[in-house]
Formats: structure tokens, sequence, C-alpha cells
């Protein structure tokens, strides 16, 4: 029986661990898909106590098996990514055009986009939105504006010096006149381009055919997200949010699928709650509560080494995730870290809001539940019953109150600390029926 294709999203406002899940699925997926976003995600692995951070590459490519695919939604920066490519291959993993796909109609992040997303942040002095600086927003602003660049552009050499000239002019402007930054050459960005062209030239591919060519032959497909749900442009606590769509549907339009190919969704959700920059956080505990758990946690931006902001688990924020991107399962990640604690609080609604908050989070109070900690290391755990009951119990109420079952548990950073009722794999096939 086939698997089914799984989109794996996270639930929260990032870093929820999704790397390590894809990681887990991805041995019995023909294809793993980014569909969104750029090196502005940072998914960590553990293999073999080695940590592994990969920006852009799909997590899947640690698989030999496993062929990785970079959506049209995604936005690429190619001197990263070849610096990514790099990195693998001096660990022993064989990347060729057979294995990595790059889709022709992906958008390029060009110099103009870092230096303007760098002077922008800059020159919003205290109202910052907390960008990672790496030409993100501006690239997905030139997408939606018509003038963009895509990775197909960069086969024809021609075409991109005209691209080139056509655009900088304006961007000059901005740099200069309004921010008062040093202006950007033709030749230079030509300097930029070439080498990297030559690298990545051969992995830019129709990764369209390619994807329904697996859909038709039944070959079962992963679909990656990069931030999570309340970072999406237009469901998040928005304006302090990323610039492309991060939910579940996000998976069709970024990558060229049809929503009748997807069969699961699996949602990640940390076991408390945790936010890089700066937006609404309802459940984040300041001062000593906050620094033990960030602490506990290593709670420190995979891309920026930022701290990351923690609280109490949201299933308010959570229940809201859930309905948005179709939930099928909940991966519940880093169990761990609560241990020691000697109670576990869980938001499940805000004073005097009947329904989910509309519009923003600033200024709700929550409403806690309140159950007891546990003492015991969870590292070592392995099937339900290996959990302590109190950690039972605080999972099991998780569940009831998000609508949905949870596929697996993780209970530390390696691949194989996780906590499984039931295949997840047989769990997602059975979805599909």
């Amino acid at each position: 029986m086939p698997v089914a294709n799984t989109v794996v999203v996270g639930l929260q406002w990032g870093d929820e661990g999704k790397g390590k899940v894809v990681d887990l699925l991805a041995p019995e997926s023909a294809l793993v898909v980014r569909f969104q976003g750029g090196n502005n995600a940072g998914h960590t692995l553990v293999v073999d106590g080695k940590k592994i951070v990969l920006h852009v590459i799909p997590s899947g490519i640690l698989h030999p098996g496993t062929m990785c695919v970079v959506g049209n939604g995604v936005v690429v920066d190619p001197a990263v990514m070849i610096m990514e490519l790099d990195r693998l291959a001096s660990r022993g993993h064989d990347i060729t055009p057979a294995r990595f796909a790059i889709s022709t109609e992906a958008h390029v992040i060009m110099p103009w986009h870092r230096v303007l997303d760098a002077c922008r942040e800059d020159a919003r002095g205290e109202g910052l939105i907390g960008t990672t600086r790496k030409g993100i927003g501006p690239t997905y602003e030139d997408k939606a504006a018509r003038r963009g660049i895509r990775m197909s552009d960069l086969l024809d050499p021609e075409l991109l010096r005209e691209r080139i000239v056509a655009l900088l002019p304006e961007k000059n402007r901005q740099i200069v006149e309004w921010y008062g930054a040093e202006p950007l050459t033709v030749d230079e960005i030509e300097a930029w381009a070439r080498p990297l062209i030559e690298r990545l030239g051969p992995f830019i591919q129709d990764t369209v055919s390619l994807l329904h060519d697996a859909v038709t032959a039944d070959k079962p497909i992963l679909f990656e997200g990069a931030q999570g749900t309340f970072l999406d442009v237009d469901h998040g606590t928005y304006p302090f949010v990323t610039s492309s769509t991060t939910l579940a549907g996000g998976a069709c339009a970024g990558s060229g699928v049809g929503p009748s190919a997807i069969h699961a969704v699996v949602g990640i959700a940390k076991a408390y709650t945790t936010r890089v920059g700066t937006g609404p956080f309802p459940t984040e505990l300041d001062g000593a509560e906050g620094d033990r758990l960030r602490e506990l946690g290593g709670e420190f931006g995979s891309t920026t080494g930022r701290p990351r902001r923690c609280g109490w688990f949201d299933a308010a924020l959570v229940r809201r995730a859930v309905l948005l991107n179709g939930v099928t399962h909940v991966a519940l990640t880093k169990l761990d870290i609560l241990a020691t604690l000697p109670t576990v609080r869980i938001c499940v609604g805000y004073q005097g809001c009947e329904s989910f908050p509309a519009g923003s989070l600033e200024g709700v109070t929550p409403i806690y539940e309140d159950l007891p900690g546990w003492s015991e290391d969870l590292s070592g755990a392995r099937a339900w019953d290996d959990l302590p009951k109190n950690a039972q119990a605080y999972v099991t109420r998780i569940s009831d109150l998000v609508g949905v079952p949870i596929l697996l548990v993780g209970v530390g950073p390696g691949r194989d600390e996780v906590v499984l009722e039931n295949d997840p794999i047989a769990t997602l096939t059975a979805a599909r029926h």
C-alpha cells in the first residue's frame, strides 16, 4: 500500500522541530519538497551525536534514497545554497542532480535584496519587525510586483544582464537616496553571479513535471514548510510575520501539485511555546522562569543565534493552527525539556474571547490550566508506557484540547529519541483512506 503524500508544518511561531520529523519520515518518502521560505529558516538535526543545520535544502537530503526538491515557492540565495551543498559533501553526502533539484521558477535573492533588508530594518529603529536581514522579504516583494529574477534567468547570461541593467537603477536610488548606503554596480553583481550559476546550473530543473511524474507513479512525497503557522503572511500575527504562505495549503502553490495529491498533514508543536523576534506572545514567561526554560531547551535561533522568547504551551493558538492547516496528526517535540518543573501550565483560552481573536493577539490574557509536573528523565523513553503518568496526562490533555491525535512525542534531540505509540508511517498511510 503506498504511503500518503504528507505535508509537515509548524503550528506555532517556528522552531518547533520540523526538521527532525521530516528526517524521521523521509526514509519512506521518494521525494522531500521544500515549498516556501528561504535561508531565514534553520532546521536542526542531530545524527550520531553530531548537529547538522539545514537552511534551504530539505531535511530529507541525509537519506541516500530520497530525492530532494526546492520548489517554486522558495526564494534562493545561490551563495548560501552552494555553501550548504559543500558542507553536506564534506560530511560524505553525495549530492547530484539525480538527488537534488531546484525549481526553474524559484526566485533568486539578489545582492540588492540583502542590502535593502538590512537598511530597512535599521531604519525602523524601535519598530523592528525582526527580520533575519537575509533579503527574504524584498525578494518576495519583487516577486509579487512581477520584477523578480528567477532561477531559469540565471541560465541565460544575456537575459540576466538585461534584467540587472533594468532593475539596478531603481534599487540603487533606494539604497543611496533613502538609506545612504553604497550603490551596487552591474559588473560586481555579474561577478557575484557567474561562479554561482556554474555550480547550480545542473540542479535547476522543471520540478513540476518531476513531482507530477511521482504522483502518477504513486511515489510518496513529503512536503516541508519552513516557518510556523503564525508567521504566515495572511493568518499570522501581522505585521510580525514572514513574507510567504507558511500553511499546509501553501504546499500546493509552492510546489505545483494540486490539493487532491495531499493525503495527510502533520503539524509540529513544541511542548511549550517559543518565538524569535518581536510581536505578540500571550503565554510568554518573563524573567527567571523564561530564562530557565530557554537554557533548558537551548532556545537560540539556528539561523541567527538570537535568544528565543519562551512561554507555556498555548492550546488556543495551536487549536487555531490545526484548523488553518487541516492537520490530521500532531507531533509534539521537546517534552523532555519540561522535566523537573513541579507544575506545567497550558493556556486553554483567552479571557473575554469566545473565539480566537481576529487580527491580533496583542493584549490578550491567557486562561491557564495547571497540571502536575514530573521529575523523571525522558530521554530513554521509546514507547508510551515508558513515559511517567504525569507526562502522559500532559500529552493527552494537549491532544484533547487541540482536537487531533498525537503521532509521536520527541524526548531528546537525537533522531531516535522519539516516543512512538504506533508506527507513524502506517498511521499516515491509513489517513490516505
